[in-house]
């Protein structure tokens, strides 16, 4: 008995270990340029840290030497957003269209997601020569946008699916035997049951299209969005502001992490007590 509890303690300590360096893998580098980034005044871009302070958050606004960087992040959260809405309202209704099995819809379901096998950057140049044959110009909001949607989209259609796999069509059943219209039953019924998983679909929007960068390298035209301003800067930037650029976005990408959590915490919160009122 003692030798098997023995063997269970050494078991139990090399996963344990094996996990910690999994962490400290996954998480080290990200926690380095977090210390980095607060280096003092005459510090570098390696340890050890000379003083703290936030004077490299601050060089990052006042110094005109790291480029558009304020109009890059403003392109960058424009898209975005823009991303985040579109990405959430084509993949509801795609999700709810694919429901009825419609003719075709095997096809074209493997067309919407061909994009996540193809090379992002091949699918950049794609996109550059395709409006330079229309003579269209290139712009970020327009041929910008549509690549990013190219990856967000067939994303957010998968998780649609996931979501829509667990939902109960007798709910809706239900309301229309009570009269409700086919709106009414969109609007009060399949919406809220299925807004927590509208979130996730909306927060992958949104996170996918901040820091796309293949997608982007060709797409944009003349104006760079904020993975492509960063990447420049590591030719040229030789100074801790690059790690504080990173750290501002790392921490905007967990703010709206969780404020996605928090507000599916909030409506599962309200259906608790809808649930125990109504018991």
């Amino acid at each position: 008995m003692q030798s098997s509890s023995t063997k269970k303690k050494t078991s139990f300590y090399l996963l344990a270990g094996f996990f910690a360096l999994f962490v400290l893998f996954l998480y080290g580098p990200m926690l380095s340029i977090f210390i980095l980034s607060f280096q003092g005044p005459q510090g570098g871009m390696t340890f050890p840290l000379r003083g703290a302070s936030t004077h490299w958050f601050g060089d990052l606004f006042t110094s005109t030497r790291y480029g558009d960087l304020g109009g890059a992040f403003r392109r960058s959260m424009i898209m975005a957003v823009a991303a985040l809405a579109l990405t959430a309202v084509i993949c509801f209704f795609a999700g709810l269209a694919f429901r009825k099995r419609f003719w075709g819809s095997g096809p074209i379901f493997y067309l919407s997601i061909v994009s996540l096998v193809i090379p992002g950057l091949l699918l950049s140049f794609g996109i550059g020569q395709m409006f330079q044959l229309l003579g269209w110009p290139l712009h970020w909001f327009v041929s910008g946008l549509g690549a990013h949607l190219s990856w967000t989209l067939p994303f957010g259609l998968l998780i649609m699916f996931a979501v829509l796999n667990r939902f109960d069509g007798s709910w809706e059943e239900a309301a229309r035997d009570a009269g409700a219209s086919p709106s009414q039953i969109l609007l009060y019924v399949t919406v809220p049951i299925l807004f927590p998983g509208l979130i996730a679909v909306a927060l992958f929007g949104f996170t996918l299209s901040y820091d796309e960068f293949p997608r982007s390298l060709l797409t944009l035209g003349t104006r760079n969005s904020l993975p492509i301003e960063v990447a420049n800067m590591t030719s040229n930037v030789t100074t801790p502001a690059l790690y504080a650029i990173g750290t501002i976005t790392t921490v905007l990408s967990l703010a709206v992490i969780a404020l996605a959590f928090w507000a599916i915490a909030i409506i599962q919160k309200r259906r608790g007590k809808r649930a125990a009122i109504t018991s």
